[in-house]
């Protein structure tokens, strides 16, 4: 699969957002991983408790603060996706200016407005 989305923060409640997100994607027919605390599902889309070596991402979504992003650094680098979107509460000075310096896009958006108006 190309141009995949990693959903990072990914939680099986369906009243987080990043659960709404990963809906939304698949529902656009988009292709998913996720990334989150537990281990689960949403729709068809299994929630890794662990960090993967995913091929072929396009676009890191994240859905953690950024005292929680800390640890994840280096790994969203390594992964070389074209795009990381930082959603509302997510901003991060620190990684984008580490994501900037790797030649990767950092956008201060909302997943789902970007969905939602045909912008993703």
């Amino acid at each position: 699969m190309k141009n995949r989305t990693l959903v990072i923060g990914a939680s099986t409640n369906p009243n987080r957002y990043s659960n709404i997100a990963i809906k939304r994607l698949r529902d656009k027919e988009l292709p998913v991983v996720a990334l989150g605390f537990r281990k689960g599902k949403v729709l068809d889309v299994t929630v890794d408790d662990e960090q993967q070596e995913y091929k072929n991402i396009d676009t890191v979504t994240l859905y953690l603060n950024p005292e929680r992003q800390e640890e994840y650094y280096n790994y969203i680098v390594s992964l070389a996706p074209r795009r990381v979107i930082f959603n509302p509460g997510t901003e991060n000075t620190a990684l984008v200016k580490l994501l900037e310096e790797n030649k990767i896009e950092a956008e201060v958006a909302c997943t789902l407005v970007l969905l939602s108006t045909d912008q993703y």
